[in-house]
């Protein structure tokens, strides 16, 4: 069992839905702590060449410090639904799949005010994205699992609940998780260092980090061969990945 774990977050970049392809188990961290400034409310936009950022508003007034990310409540004072809708119809009105995909997003955006908390729109959204992208895991929300621990410790009883044999990491994990710990327990651990890849975009210079839309509305259903190395796929490329990753370990 190949476990992966995410935050959540608005409109998510090409290597969030990476690395959901990549596992048999998706688990969605929604009860950790909200971060001030981080991309779980944002995300970027490309138009005319210019990147443009994406905040879905929130009421932290008070609350940091002790505030999971599924208890954010969305500020719907400021009327960012339409701003939103609007900008990203102006950013990619002349791309090839536009006529396509927009609808799905004012299906999307037009049912918005439903939500009363952060993680349940993101959660929406998301499966709005894999969707579309025919991307077809297990996903479960951490706020639905009773666990334990912090840090290392947290993500490894996360894995130990679906008795993973791998658990695929960010890059950063390499700062915080105990390995030993992961192997003592007959888990391999493999770091996600996304290579992004350039695809067919309306801009003079190719412009990499935005949200999946951009690859989306640029490349259609045909986005789905640009989330993992051309001509490898998921299962492969996460196989050598891996066996060069434990080589490298050992040595």
């Amino acid at each position: 069992m190949i476990v992966s774990i995410n935050q959540p977050a608005y409109l998510p970049w090409l290597g969030y839905f990476e690395r959901i392809l990549l596992s048999d188990m998706h688990i969605i961290l929604d009860d950790v702590q909200f971060e001030k400034n981080s991309m779980t409310n944002r995300n970027k936009v490309l138009m005319n060449g210019q990147v443009v950022t994406l905040t879905i508003p929130v009421k932290t007034s008070g609350r940091f410090g002790n505030l999971p990310i599924k208890d954010v409540e969305i500020d719907y004072s400021r009327n960012w639904v339409k701003k939103h809708r609007n900008t990203i119809s102006q950013a990619y009105a002349k791309t090839p799949f536009y006529a396509e995909f927009m609808p799905i997003l004012d299906s999307f955006f037009s049912t918005a005010d439903q939500f009363k908390f952060l993680g349940e729109f993101i959660r929406k959204n998301t499966e709005t994205l894999l969707d579309y992208l025919e991307i077809s895991r297990s996903i479960t929300y951490a706020s639905g699992i009773h666990y334990q621990g912090k840090k290392s410790d947290l993500i490894l009883d996360l894995c130990q609940k679906f008795n993973a044999d791998t658990y695929i990491s960010g890059p950063f994990g390499r700062d915080y998780l105990d390995i030993n710990s992961f192997r003592e327990n007959n888990i391999d651990v493999l770091f996600h260092d996304y290579q992004h890849p350039e695809y067919p975009q309306k801009s003079t210079h190719f412009v990499s980090h935005l949200s999946i839309l951009d690859l989306i509305f640029n490349c259609g259903k045909g986005a789905g061969r640009y989330l993992t190395k051309k001509d490898t796929s998921a299962a492969n490329q996460l196989t050598n990945q891996l066996t060069n990753q434990l080589t490298n370990q050992k040595e």
